[in-house]
This record gives structure tokens, sequence and C-alpha cells, in this order.
């Protein structure tokens, strides 16, 4: 059995595409509480409250919606070495740029379906001023009394034509465990979903078959908030702000998350959620295996998974 690789720290940033960034932009600072660090060009990074770094989502204006990139960042310069070496050893290699605002180089590469991700270390690390600081020395900044209030970034949710071929290139390539996955059986375990934790975390990243077959697809990303009322108080938020809501509020089955699903105005899925109290903690934890036959129970208190889901990412096919 090979040892598990740990060299990922976390899920660093996403880059969001959007065909009304003014709009997005709007979404995520006046009804998701956000900030925005900086504006460059055609480009706006944004943070939650608690996001230690630069910005954790960067708003590309675009013609369609979708996702440009996203990031991993590794535990130490040399782990983002030992990662880079590995992925040169595979076809989806890119190479290295010169970083962006908030963070130094960073090695980009393909997953196995077509999505453009980089992986980095060097980063710069938020410092608020007096106007967003915290009473609470531990916290980034201060709380910020508006919208939604998300936290922090929690994770990323990708569609993926083969999910066999991204689970194989993670665990391999990358590290982490996969902490849950979503099988056809118990007996051929053909994988339709995975979720892969790089920390104490149950999960940062998930990959879910593409029913459409199509490839490098966004299904969602999301952002935590402290409880599961907030959760409750974001779905008023939303409606009373015209903000369409896919499906919740109601408690995931898979890794008992509670959500809300919700679609910015530039046409991407975005989740908010409260992830309770569940880490995992165990060194020889063993992966949760759920079967279609289980899943087509429903949620955790049988609200069914809506048919969108298993479809609906970003960019959508031409009708």
């Amino acid at each position: 059995m090979n040892e598990t690789i740990w060299d990922l720290a976390h899920l660093g940033h996403v880059e969001l595409l959007t065909p009304k960034l003014d709009q997005s932009t709007r979404f995520f600072t006046e009804i998701m509480g956000m900030s925005i660090t900086a504006t460059a060009g055609d480009s706006i990074y944004l943070r939650a409250y608690d996001d230690y770094e630069h910005h954790t989502l960067k708003l590309t204006a675009s013609p369609q919606a979708g996702m440009r990139h996203f990031a991993w960042r590794t535990r130490s310069p040399q782990a983002l070495q030992r990662r880079v070496e590995a992925i040169r050893q595979t076809p989806y290699a890119i190479g290295w740029n010169d970083g962006d605002l908030g963070h130094g180089p960073a090695f980009e590469f393909r997953s196995p379906d077509g999505h453009l991700t980089e992986i980095y270390f060097e980063t710069e690390k938020y410092r608020c001023g007096p106007q967003d600081q915290s009473a609470l020395k531990n916290t980034a900044s201060r709380f910020p009394g508006r919208g939604i209030n998300v936290r922090r970034i929690d994770h990323l949710n990708l569609f993926a034509s083969d999910v066999r071929a991204y689970r194989d290139f993670q665990l391999e390539t990358l590290g982490g465990i996969m902490s849950e996955s979503i099988v056809d059986d118990l007996e051929n375990m053909n994988p339709r979903a995975v979720w892969f934790m790089v920390n104490s975390k149950s999960y940062d990243l998930a990959v879910t078959l593409d029913y459409l077959a199509l490839q490098g697809r966004f299904h969602h990303l999301t952002y935590a908030v402290n409880s599961r009322e907030e959760v409750l108080i974001a779905a008023d938020i939303c409606l009373e702000n015209g903000i369409q809501i896919e499906t919740g509020p109601h408690k995931h089955i898979i890794q008992q998350t509670f959500f809300l699903y919700v679609y910015e105005p530039g046409g991407n899925r975005i989740e908010i959620a409260n992830t309770t109290a569940r880490l995992i903690t165990d060194p020889d934890y063993k992966t949760v295996f759920w079967t279609m036959e289980e899943r087509k129970r429903g949620q955790a208190w049988g609200l069914p998974t809506i048919p969108s889901f298993h479809t609906q990412g970003t960019p959508m096919p031409s009708p």
C-alpha cells in the first residue's frame, strides 16, 4: 500500500467567467458579503472575511459563464517542487507562469478532463486596515455584517466525462485521499462521483459525472457560513433579492453538509453551506462508498436530487 501524499494544503482560489461582470460583482459583495481586494483589467478579486489569502475568487468578464481555472496551494516550496515533478511525468503538464495578483509563480496543467489548474506556494496574506480590523486577533478581518456573510472558501465541484481518470490522476499525482464515492454497484465499483480531502476537512474538491458527456465543465463553488441557521437566512436573502434558488436548504447525505444552491447573475452555480463540525482525523480512514441504488433515496432527509444537478453546468452547450 502506497503512503498517502499530503503535499497539497487546500483549495486556493477559483477564477469564474461571467457575461455580467457588474451584476456578478454585486452578487458576491452585497449578497454574499465578500470584499473586493483588487481590480485589474476585466477582472475583480474577492475574498470572504476569514479567507487568509489576497483572494479566493477572481471574476473575469467573458461572453460565457464557466471556470477559467482553479488553484491548489501546497504545504511548502519543497512540496510544490515534488508535485511539479510528478505532474511533468503525465501528459497534462503545461508549464510555469509568473503568478497573479496575490500569489507567486504557479505551475499550470490540465486535469484529465481538461480543467485548467495551477499549483503554487508563494502567496500574499491579506492585511486588514483600520476599517476591517477584527476585535478577534485570530480572524483575518472584521465580520462584515452584510448579506449572507460567508466566512471562507470551502470546496469546488467539477463535472467530468471520465470520473475514474480524474480520480486516479488526483490520488496518484497530486495526492490526498478519496473520502467518499458514489459507485454503480459494490461489485463493479465504477465511480460516478468522488470527493477528495487534502487536510482534515472532509473534502476540498468533488468530481461528478457529466450526464451530457461533455468535458471540462464547472459544477459549483462553495462558500461556508458559521451555522445551519445562516444557510436558512441566506435562502431568505436570495429570495428577497431575486436570486434563483435551485435546491435546498437541506442536508446532504454525503459529507452531511447543510446546503443551499443558487445561481449568480452570470449563470454559475454557487453553494452556501455549513459543514457542521465534521472533520476526518483518522490516519487510516477508509473511503465510504454509496451505490446508485442508495442514492435514489435522496438527500439525508429525503429531498430528491434534482435532475439539473447532473446536467446543468457552465458553460452550457448551445441549443
